[in-house]
């Protein structure tokens, strides 16, 4: 599954379990939001064993993408079935606080920002 935009792309990888952001998240609200909530759903409901979120690429993300992404990682505590990996890239300054923010929604979570 993938959503294409000019200034944003997430594909969902099923086989890998991981979905790739990329570009910049600079959409109005949850509504505009709800495509891509929609997929991180899809993917958390599925259940992988390893479920991976890979941002190494996504360069900005506004405080609406920080709430979508903050219910992805509320619905995979809720489900408690995933291990989930988050990829980071030291490039972009938001990623390491806000990944933090991450790993206290869902303590399990595992950071690799490189």
């Amino acid at each position: 599954m993938e959503i294409s935009h000019e200034n944003y792309r997430v594909k969902y990888d099923v086989a890998a379990a991981t979905v790739v952001c990329q570009g910049s998240f600079r959409l109005r609200g949850p509504e505009e939001y709800a495509p891509i909530l929609e997929l991180l759903t899809q993917a958390a409901e599925a259940k992988p064993a390893t479920l991976t979120l890979d941002l190494r690429q996504l360069q900005f993300l506004n405080s609406s993408g920080l709430n979508t992404l903050s219910k992805f990682v509320l619905l995979v505590r809720k489900l408690n079935t995933s291990q989930v990996v988050i990829q980071g890239n030291r490039q972009f300054a938001w990623q390491q606080k806000s990944m933090l923010n991450f790993q206290r929604l869902l303590p399990g979570l595992q950071l690799e920002i490189a």
